[in-house]
């Protein structure tokens, strides 16, 4: 614990630095009570405001850097760099399909608050770059939304750096103990949101449909009904399965219960579809499957991708 204190004292803003680029890069790794003890001992050594607001710069900085990063990835990458964003964050698969929701709703504006927002800061930012906004629209709001961020780690610190000095105090008196204590915490919050991520996994898993399957099935004699449940906006600007219906929430899409439905999306496990397909068999529809890596392995396999209601026409 005497080294961590000697750390933060010493290579105060290296240290802010580092963990906030790792915390806004993906890592499941808390930078915010970094920036509060670093404030707080910045305030009690009676260093000058200068050094408090060296700590919010860097802070920005680092957040800016980590997330310009992210929102040239979605730009290049999109849906692919979703699905690893957030098996890295640990985050449940089901944050894409939340986050576009509430970024498609308030856009760029919404980086102001994502910060704040547990599982919507680690996707909004390739959100943001796979939406095409402008680069100095995006660095504007995340901006805004960094400082809202670090700033208010930084206040908590200055203010109640007495507070925070006395449990540093308490903690380096108690040593190794202190030491195990905090290693504890932070594996404990690791395991805890990898632990969510695995149940929401299993509560998810059902028997997957193939693209070649679908593919067949749509060419046989009774092709099932396939049901698409992105966002509106999503679906017109990058095309759907031809003869999809467009059904974001679990509607029935057929009277019949004994009609086929394959279920497909583009989010990390397919988890919006099989949310769905889910919902849909609690209501008696007992052929129900989601397409395994919905429209991107569709596009993927050079199936054709219909972008045009009024004339029908496809492109693959």
């Amino acid at each position: 614990m005497e080294t961590l204190i000697y750390f933060c004292e010493t290579y105060g803003l290296w240290v802010v630095f580092a963990a906030a680029l790792l915390d806004q890069g993906g890592l499941p790794l808390p930078a915010y009570p970094v920036i509060v003890v670093t404030s707080a001992l910045a305030a009690a050594s009676g260093g000058d405001l200068w050094a408090i607001w060296a700590i919010l710069l860097v802070a920005i900085v680092a957040v800016l850097i980590a997330d310009v990063v992210w929102f040239y990835g979605g730009r290049h990458f999109g849906g692919p760099l979703l699905r690893l964003m957030c098996r890295v964050s640990l985050s449940p698969d089901s944050c894409v399909s939340l986050t576009r929701r509430v970024y498609m709703r308030w856009g760029a504006p919404s980086l102001t608050v994502a910060k704040y927002v547990p599982g919507f800061a680690a996707v909004a930012t390739t959100l943001a770059g796979e939406s095409g906004i402008s680069l100095r629209k995006f660095v504007l709001f995340d901006a805004i939304g960094a400082a809202a961020w670090a700033g208010g780690a930084v206040l908590l610190g200055f203010l109640f750096h007495d507070a925070v000095a006395a449990v540093l105090a308490e903690l380096e008196r108690l040593g190794y103990y202190a030491s195990a204590l905090l290693l504890a915490v932070v594996l404990g919050y690791v395991l805890a949101k990898w632990w969510r991520r695995q149940r929401f996994i299993a509560q998810v898993r059902m028997a997957r449909m193939s693209v070649q399957e679908l593919a067949e099935r749509m060419q046989s004699g009774s092709p099932p009904t396939i049901v698409d449940v992105r966002l509106a906006e999503q679906r017109a600007r990058s095309g759907w399965i031809p003869g999809s219906i467009h059904a974001p929430f679990p509607v029935e899409p057929v009277a019949d219960r004994e009609r086929e439905i394959v279920v497909y999306c583009d989010c990390p496990n397919d988890a919006s579809a099989a949310i769905v397909a889910k919902a849909l068999r609690e209501k008696g529809f007992v052929h129900v499957r989601p397409l395994r890596g919905g429209i991107d392995a569709w596009r993927a396999h050079g199936l054709p991708v219909e972008t045009s209601l009024r004339t029908g026409r496809a492109t693959s």
